[in-house]
């Protein structure tokens, strides 16, 4: 653990040194390696369920595939963010770099942390830098707002969960998930009970988030400048699935019927976002949009509480963490040519630009999960789950993965066929660091085809 996280910590000294003509290719290197060394968690040699460094921080098999993305977005961020940061003064590109950094280390800290509450303050730690990257670095007018929205939900959200947690500490005298998986779940009879159990899983929901508390996600991916879209999509909104796993240990199985209605809210979300995403025009927010969608779909897998329904949900955030954030980044090149996001002054970008249509092509397939993609593993794994709880699911799962075809086939076609608009005329053309932004992103999913029994070893 801690050969990750100190060489985290040690970049802020190293971004603050740093002379200017070499600050982002120092940073990005710095933090291009901290990722390669994060791939070390992948190889299990562990025959127990966890590998501790100390008694607070450690890893298990669900916790690591979100380390090593956490850690693999930090470089592809700074890559992304450097054009339109780099006209800035250097104390403000030093410190949005700094922000970058700190989010990775709250990040590290939260999904291998052992005590639930250490998670909960870190999970709440994350709301701070992202705040700032919005408030401060946002491209539109309404940023503030959007900040508003994204502190409001989140934390009143949160402050159930910390109830729930004093409760809990109270009923069993621990907090610690290396104790609670082996004591006895809590038996819910009680009104004041059931309450506990909502509290328990408001939180996460929020920051997945399920459709009916997913306002403040549109809204922040909107306004949020490129690295802020992807670290909302790639990593935060996957604290509450993760968040929500672990919880779902502690509560009472036998109480299935509390979660039908967040069930019943996750599948009726997968139709109605996908169905704003036919009729969307802006191209962040249509990827905002599709990926609540997603969420609803692993919330539901989530909370059948079966072994097929935690593996098709780690494998489906997994998939599109990288496949959502490499679709933000697509849009953030185009917008940084073309200044606008509205999908009909964007046409014909194939003729234009054949090899940027071919990263858009296998983003749009990965998001609307082609086989032999672990997006197809997820989506299908959690269907199959569902059927199996109830056949009639099957027909709001299905409609949804008919919508979800639709609307990324959609995006495509409006974004690169037809007659290039006469306002397009002289575009620069996509650099080297852009074409490896798209492949850093795109060579983890092909490669994860060949080795899934790295997201699925928690559950078998």
């Amino acid at each position: 653990m801690l050969k990750i996280l100190i060489p985290t910590i040690m970049m802020f000294p190293t971004i603050w040194i740093t002379p200017t003509k070499f600050l982002w290719a120092t940073s990005t290197m710095h933090s291009f390696f901290i990722a390669l060394i994060s791939l070390s968690w992948l190889k299990w040699t562990s025959e127990t369920g966890w590998t501790a460094s100390s008694s607070y921080m450690a890893t298990d098999p669900l916790s690591t595939p979100f380390l090593v993305l956490t850690c693999w977005l930090l470089p592809l961020m700074i890559l992304a963010s450097q054009n339109h940061i780099n006209p800035e003064p250097m104390n403000r590109q030093r410190l949005f770099i700094s922000l970058l950094a700190s989010l990775q280390t709250f990040l590290i800290m939260a999904f291998s942390a052992t005590e639930i509450i250490m998670f909960y303050i870190m999970f709440e730690a994350t709301l701070i830098p992202t705040l700032i990257i919005i408030t401060r670095w946002g491209n539109q007018a309404e940023r503030l707002n959007a900040g508003t929205y994204f502190l409001f939900y989140t934390l009143a959200g949160s402050l159930p969960l910390l109830v729930a947690l004093l409760l809990l500490q109270q009923t069993t005298g621990t907090l610690s998930m290396l104790i609670l998986q082996y004591t006895q779940p809590l038996a819910i009879s009680s009104l004041g009970y059931k309450v506990w159990w909502a509290g328990c899983l408001i939180a996460f929901l929020v920051k997945m988030p399920l459709y009916g508390v997913h306002l403040w996600l549109p809204k922040a991916h909107v306004e949020a400048p490129i690295a802020g879209s992807m670290v909302l999509a790639a990593i935060l909104l996957k604290l509450g699935g993760y968040g929500m796993m672990r919880m779902m240990v502690v509560l009472d199985a036998s109480n299935k019927e509390l979660a039908y209605l967040f069930i019943i809210m996750a599948l009726w979300g997968i139709i109605m976002t996908g169905s704003v995403c036919l009729r969307q025009t802006d191209l962040k927010s249509l990827i905002a949009y599709s990926s609540v969608s997603h969420m609803s779909l692993v919330a539901g897998g989530i909370l059948i509480q079966t072994t097929w329904g935690f593996s098709g949900a780690i494998t489906l955030m997994i998939a599109h963490g990288l496949t959502s954030s490499m679709l933000f980044c697509l849009a953030n090149t185009t917008y940084e040519r073309i200044h606008s996001r509205t999908m009909v002054f964007i046409r014909g970008m194939q003729m234009m630009f054949p090899l940027t249509a071919t990263w858009w092509f296998l983003a749009n397939l990965a998001n609307m999960a082609f086989p032999p993609l672990p997006n197809l593993i997820g989506e299908l794994t959690i269907i199959t789950t569902m059927f199996n709880w109830s056949p009639w699911t099957i027909v709001l799962t299905g409609t949804g993965v008919l919508i979800s075809a639709g609307y990324s086939l959609n995006m495509f076609m409006i974004t690169q066929r037809g007659q290039i608009p006469n306002h397009i005329t002289n575009m620069p053309p996509y650099h080297t660091r852009e074409h490896l932004l798209m492949a850093l992103h795109l060579i983890p999913i092909i490669l994860l085809v060949t080795k899934p029994e790295l997201l699925l070893g928690w559950c078998y």
